[in-house]
């Protein structure tokens, strides 16, 4: 199984940054993607940003200009480097890994982490 440990949650102010981590172990063979989304309560999970494993992103509108999404291939580490942080990015934040292994391909999620943004 994959492990993916989330860290770089907490609260900050309006306008100030935050910068999550997700370490990656375990069962790593072919990653297609790693990423962050978000789940605000009474809300369904959203992306955030995501990266491939090449080196590609995406980002979710409303952080686009705002948050940087980069990694670490040789530790299976995604980063997420928020700015300008707003009281709605407030959420509980998950790593997600996307990855294959022969001709299955497998979804793993983190538990979650909190950010909270003050006004």
């Amino acid at each position: 199984q994959v492990h993916l440990v989330e860290s770089g949650g907490g609260l900050v102010q309006a306008g100030g940054s935050l910068r999550l981590s997700c370490v990656a172990s375990g069962s790593i063979f072919s990653v297609d993607a790693m990423g962050w989304y978000r789940r605000v309560s009474g809300e369904e999970r959203e992306l955030v940003a995501d990266i491939s494993g090449g080196g590609a992103a995406n980002y979710a509108d409303s952080a686009k200009g705002r948050f940087t999404i980069s990694r670490d291939n040789t530790k299976n580490t995604v980063y997420l480097q928020m700015n300008s942080l707003k009281p709605e990015d407030t959420a509980l934040y998950y790593c997600n890994l996307k990855q294959r292994y022969g001709l299955v391909r497998q979804t793993s999620w983190g538990q979650g982490i909190q950010v909270t943004v003050s006004s």
